[in-house]
């Protein structure tokens, strides 16, 4: 899988852009605020049909203007796609796929298989729990359309049940109907999303151990462990037995909206004791094997879209990444980085299929 081109027209900094890339590695070099990474998040918003960083759509149009549009050719296997999303002021935003208009994005999601690294994903580490399931479901989400659809069902459930729980608080018993209806439409939900997380966890975990250690170079014992309150109990028995504690705090205080993954090193939380560099090394590991893991599943390299990469790592751990990340078994790469001379000549060494780009002030220099 790789972009060929992309074109873009007041997306961010961007007044307008054509441009083609290396179907192996590409290095995109300019200072901050340049437009480098706007170039990656355009990218990333042909696969999931929304941007990494700007949750509204209207933030990504650029300043003065009242739309914007995206558009990207990718080659898949044999096939050559096209892929446009636009956005106006006031309307709704529009997805297609070779001229044919998407009726719900969802379904968008997952032919396009992209795996982003970004100085945001220290959420992942530092932050709630929600951010670590967000990663789970952003992987099984690009093979498994059944996970998708099970977990969009399962959070509408969810929302309308703690609309219920906070409408009719006072008046709620244990054998309320409408809850007992939406404990049972959880439940059956929750299993097959618990499943497959557990599932997924566990042939994942090897593969992230063995990318750690060739970034590394060090002997820690890393681990990823799956938690969850159903790992012991079914979600309608923990429904009755919370009743009366989602009564009191008006919303539903089990389920798998709770579920969490510990990310340990030597047994011991990683946000905890580890350094900038091993907490950056460990957030790299998780995303190359995002990328092994979908590339086995999907039989297809998805796009790897790394920002930022130098920062907190010295030298020898950038060299093994691109090392790892130049060989036959990745495919297209992209990596924004600022002016360093370092990076270009270990990409050189490295990779003889390669661009380099340079922006400015959201331009390519030419």
């Amino acid at each position: 899988m790789n972009i060929k081109t992309l074109s873009l027209i007041f997306f961010k900094n961007y007044e307008e852009l054509n441009i083609n890339f290396s179907k192996k590695i590409n290095l995109i070099i300019g200072n901050n605020g340049a437009g480098k990474t706007n170039l990656l998040d355009a990218i990333y918003y042909l696969a999931f049909c929304k941007s990494y960083f700007n949750s509204r759509d209207i933030n990504n149009i650029k300043f003065g203007e009242f739309f914007f549009s995206i558009k990207g050719v990718f080659k898949k296997n044999n096939s050559v796609e096209h892929v446009y999303c636009a956005f106006k002021k006031g309307q709704k935003k529009v997805f297609k796929r070779n001229n044919k208009k998407y009726l719900k994005y969802s379904d968008h999601l997952g032919f396009i298989p992209l795996v982003m690294l970004s100085p945001l994903d220290i959420n992942l580490i530092n932050e709630g729990s929600e951010f670590r399931r967000r990663f789970i479901d952003s992987v099984l989400s690009q093979f498994n359309n059944i996970y998708l659809k099970k977990l969009i069902k399962y959070n509408e459930v969810l929302k309308s049940r703690n609309i219920y729980l906070k409408q009719r608080n006072s008046f709620l018993k244990h054998n309320d109907l409408t809850l007992e209806i939406y404990n049972e439409q959880m439940s059956n939900i929750s299993e097959y999303i618990h499943d497959e997380r557990e599932k997924f966890i566990q042939m994942f975990n090897p593969i992230f151990k063995n990318f750690y250690k060739k970034i590394s170079n060090q002997n820690n014992i890393v681990n990823l462990s799956y938690q969850s309150q159903l790992n012991n109990s079914k979600l309608n028995e923990l429904l009755k037995v919370n009743f009366n504690k989602d009564k009191l705090f008006q919303y539903t205080t089990c389920g798998i909206h709770k579920d969490d993954i510990l990310m340990q090193t030597n047994e011991n939380l990683i946000k905890k004791i580890g350094s900038q560099g091993e907490i950056k090394s460990y957030l790299i590991a998780l995303k190359l094997s995002q990328f092994y893991f979908l590339k086995t599943i999907l039989k297809l390299s998805p796009i790897l879209l790394i920002d930022d990469l130098i920062d907190k790592l010295d030298l020898n751990r950038v060299e093994a990444i691109i090392e790892i990340i130049s060989k036959d078994d990745f495919g297209q790469v992209l990596i924004s980085d600022t002016n360093n001379i370092d990076l270009e000549n270990i990409i050189k060494k490295y990779s003889k299929n390669y661009e380099i780009f340079r922006v400015k002030n959201a331009k390519i220099l030419s």
